[in-house]
C-alpha cells in the first residue's frame, strides 16, 4: 500500500502539470522530480497519521472514503503550504489550478485503489444469485450496522430496507434503498425475500405484534437483533440474528427486579429446591446460583433432569451444588436431606402439573401434590427452615381438575404450618405464589405448537374461545423470590400476569414467526391448518388468579399481590379421610374428598 500511495501520488502530480500545460512528456530536470517527489514526501506522513495503513483492505467499510478524503484534502494543503515557501527561494510557480487538479486525481487514485482491491480480494458478486435475499425492517443506526456485518460475511443479499419513517422511503441508507413497508409483497415477488430481520432494538411489545402480524401474515420468516440493552452490555453483537421468542409478543410491561429483594431472600444462605430438574425449579437454581448462596441443594426425582441441572450449575465453582435424587413423598429422604444440609430457604416447585395426565392418574397426583407437600412443610418446620416458599398455580382458584385441586390443598397445607409457627413464635415463614402458565414450561402448550408447526401442522386447540394467562419462565422465577422476600407468613402472593391470551391468537403468532401462514377458510392457499379437537376432562374456558380480586392487597413490589389472610381451616380429618382413600386405591372417594374441603374457600 505505502508502495502504491507513492507511485500514485507522484503520478497524480505530474498528471495536474501535464493537464494544465497539455504536455506529456516525462520530467528530465531535477528541480521536475523534486517537485514531483515533494507530494509523496508529504502526504505520507499525513496518510499514516489518519490511519490509512492501519485498515484492513478486505474489510474496509464505506465510510472510510471520508477518511482518505480528509487525507488527501490535508495533504494537498500541506503540499500547497511547502510549494508557496519554495517559490520564494526558487525562481518556479506552480499554476492555481495545479493544486485542485492534485487533489482530485490523488483522492480517486488514494480511494479507488483500495475499493478495487476490496473487491477482488472479496468476489462477492460471484455468488450473488446463490446469497439469500432478505429485508431489514429499521433503517436506523442498528439497521447499517447490521447492513454492514452481513454483507461482509458475504451469505445474504440485502434487498432493501423497509421503515416507517415516510422521509426516508425512496432513499438510501449505507447503499441499500428504503421501502414503506406495505412494499413487502413487491419485495417478495420480484427479489424472492422470503426473510425480514428486525433491526430495531428497542422496539415495543405493542409494534412487535403488528410487525410479526403484518409481515408474518405473508408467509415471511421474521427474525431480530438482540435488545438494545444486551447489545450495550456487550451480551450480544448486532450480527448475532435470533428467532423472537414468543413471550416478546405478550405486550407485558416488565419491571427491573429488586436487587435488595433478592440479595436479603439467597445471598449468604443455604437454599432447597425441590423439583429442581423441572422447568420453573431449574429458572429458579440458575437464578439463585447468581445471587451468591452459601449452598444450593437441588432435590429431584428425575435422574436425568437433575444430572442436566447440576451439571450446568457446577460451572460456577464458587457456589456448593448438593444433588439429591429422590422423591418428595419419601419422608425420611426429605426429613434427612432437611437435617444434613440445614436449608435457611426451600423453594417448593415439585409437583405434577399435566392437567389431562393427572385427571387420569387422579390417585398418584393427589399422593405426589398433596402428601409430598405436607411431608416437605414437616420436614421444614421441624428443621427450622427460615423461609418456606410453595410454588402454586392459578388452576388453585376455583378448581375443575384434580390439579387445581391438590394445589388448592397445598395452599391450605402451607396456611396450617404457618399458623403452626406464628402459634409456637418460631418466627418461620411459610407463603405460597400463584401465577399462570408459564411459556416453554414442561408441558405447556408452546414446545407442543413448536413441534406441530414444524411437522407441517395441524395445530390442535381444545378450544378457540379459550384464554390463559403467560409469562416467561426467567420473569416467573424473579418474581418468586422476591415474592418470599416479603412474606409475613401465611401469605398467598398472586404474580401479575397482565391480560389472558387466547390460545389461538397464541398459535397464530407462533405459526407467523414460523413464517409461514395459516389455513382456513379465508386463506384456503396457506401452510398449517389450526383444528378445534374439543375441551379436555377439567379443562376451564379461562383461568382466575383471585377467588376476590377487590380485596386483594398491594405490596412494594408493582409485579407482586398478596391475597388477604385466609380463615383457619382445620384440615387434619380431611387429609386422612383423603389420604385412608388415597391407600385404598378409592378413585371416586378419593376425588370427593379432595373437593369436597375447597368448595367453599375462605378468603383466598
Amino acid at each position: 500500500m505505502l508502495s502504491f500511495d507513492i507511485f500514485a501520488l507522484s503520478a497524480s502530480l505530474w498528471m495536474s502539470f501535464a493537464l494544465r500545460y497539455g504536455q506529456w512528456s516525462p520530467p528530465t530536470r531535477p528541480l521536475d522530480f523534486l517537485i514531483i517527489l515533494s507530494a509523496p514526501l508529504v502526504a505520507i506522513p499525513i496518510f499514516v497519521r489518519l490511519g490509512l495503513y492501519r485498515a484492513v483492505i478486505r474489510y474496509l467499510p464505506e465510510r472510510a472514503l471520508w477518511t482518505i478524503l480528509r487525507a488527501t484534502t490535508l495533504a494537498t494543503l500541506c503540499w500547497v503550504v511547502v510549494i508557496f515557501l519554495s517559490q520564494i527561494t526558487v525562481s518556479f510557480v506552480v499554476p492555481r489550478s495545479v493544486p485542485i487538479l492534485y487533489w482530485a486525481l490523488s483522492t480517486i487514485a488514494i480511494g479507488g485503489s483500495r475499493f478495487i482491491a476490496k473487491k477482488l480480494l472479496w468476489p462477492n458478486g460471484s455468488n450473488r444469485l446463490q446469497n439469500k435475499p432478505i429485508a431489514i425492517y429499521g433503517a436506523g443506526e442498528a439497521g447499517a450496522q447490521l447492513a454492514n456485518a452481513l454483507r461482509r460475511q458475504g451469505n445474504h443479499r440485502i434487498v432493501g430496507f423497509l421503515d416507517d419513517n415516510r422521509t426516508l422511503h425512496g432513499r438510501d441508507v449505507a447503499s441499500i434503498r428504503v421501502f414503506p413497508p406495505t412494499d413487502i409483497g413487491m419485495l417478495t415477488e420480484q427479489y424472492g425475500v422470503q426473510e425480514v430481520i428486525l433491526s430495531i432494538p428497542n422496539l415495543t411489545a405493542a409494534r412487535r405484534r403488528e410487525i410479526v402480524a403484518y409481515i408474518g401474515g405473508q408467509g415471511i420468516k421474521i427474525r431480530t437483533i438482540p435488545p438494545i440493552t444486551d447489545l450495550v452490555d456487550g451480551r450480544y453483537l448486532v450480527t448475532q440474528i435470533r428467532e423472537i421468542d414468543i413471550d416478546e409478543l405478550l405486550g407485558r410491561s416488565s419491571v427491573p427486579p429488586e436487587p435488595k429483594l433478592l440479595r436479603s431472600m439467597i445471598e449468604g444462605k443455604a437454599v432447597m429446591v425441590t423439583g429442581a430438574g423441572g422447568s420453573i425449579g431449574s429458572e429458579l437454581c440458575r437464578l439463585i446460583v447468581k445471587l451468591a448462596p452459601k449452598s444450593l441443594i437441588l432435590f429431584e426425582a428425575n435422574e436425568f433432569a437433575l444430572y442436566k441441572i447440576e451439571r450446568e450449575l457446577c460451572a460456577d465453582q464458587t457456589v456448593t451444588v448438593v444433588p439429591i435424587l429422590g422423591s418428595i413423598v419419601n419422608p425420611q429422604l426429605v426429613e434427612r436431606a432437611m437435617a444434613d444440609h440445614a436449608p435457611d430457604v426451600v423453594f417448593h416447585a415439585a409437583a405434577h402439573k399435566h392437567v389431562p395426565l393427572i385427571e387420569a392418574n387422579a390417585l398418584e397426583g393427589i399422593r405426589n401434590n398433596v402428601l409430598g407437600t405436607k411431608m416437605v412443610l414437616d420436614a421444614a418446620y421441624a428443621g427450622g427452615v427460615a423461609n418456606f416458599v410453595l410454588i402454586s398455580s392459578d388452576k388453585a382458584v376455583r378448581p375443575t381438575n384434580v390439579m387445581g385441586a391438590t394445589k388448592r390443598w397445598a395452599e391450605l397445607l402451607v396456611a396450617q404450618k404457618a399458623a403452626e409457627a406464628a402459634a409456637a413464635g418460631t418466627g418461620q415463614r411459610f407463603a405460597a405464589v400463584r401465577f399462570g402458565n408459564v411459556l416453554g414450561s414442561n408441558g405447556s402448550v408452546v414446545p407442543l405448537f413448536k413441534e406441530q408447526i414444524a411437522k407441517g401442522g395441524p395445530v390442535t386447540l381444545t378450544d378457540p374461545t379459550m384464554t390463559r394467562y403467560f409469562m416467561s419462565i426467567h420473569e416467573a422465577s424473579e418474581l418468586i423470590v422476591q415474592a418470599g422476600a416479603l412474606s409475613q407468613g401465611g401469605d398467598i402472593f398472586l404474580l401479575d400476569m397482565g391480560k389472558p391470551m387466547l390460545i389461538r391468537d397464541l398459535a397464530e403468532n407462533m405459526i407467523q414467526l414460523a413464517g409461514l401462514t395459516v389455513r382456513d377458510a379465508n386463506h384456503p392457499e396457506g401452510d398449517i391448518e389450526i383444528v378445534v379437537t374439543g375441551k379436555r376432562p377439567g379443562e376451564k374456558m379461562f383461568e382466575e388468579l383471585f377467588y376476590d380480586e377487590s380485596a386483594v392487597e398491594t405490596t412494594d413490589h408493582p409485579k407482586i399481590r398478596r391475597s388477604p389472610k385466609e380463615n383457619a381451616i382445620s384440615i387434619e380429618a380431611a387429609f386422612d379421610e383423603l389420604m385412608a382413600a388415597v391407600e385404598a386405591q378409592d378413585e371416586p372417594r378419593a376425588r370427593l374428598c379432595l373437593f369436597k374441603l375447597i368448595e367453599k374457600p375462605a378468603a383466598a
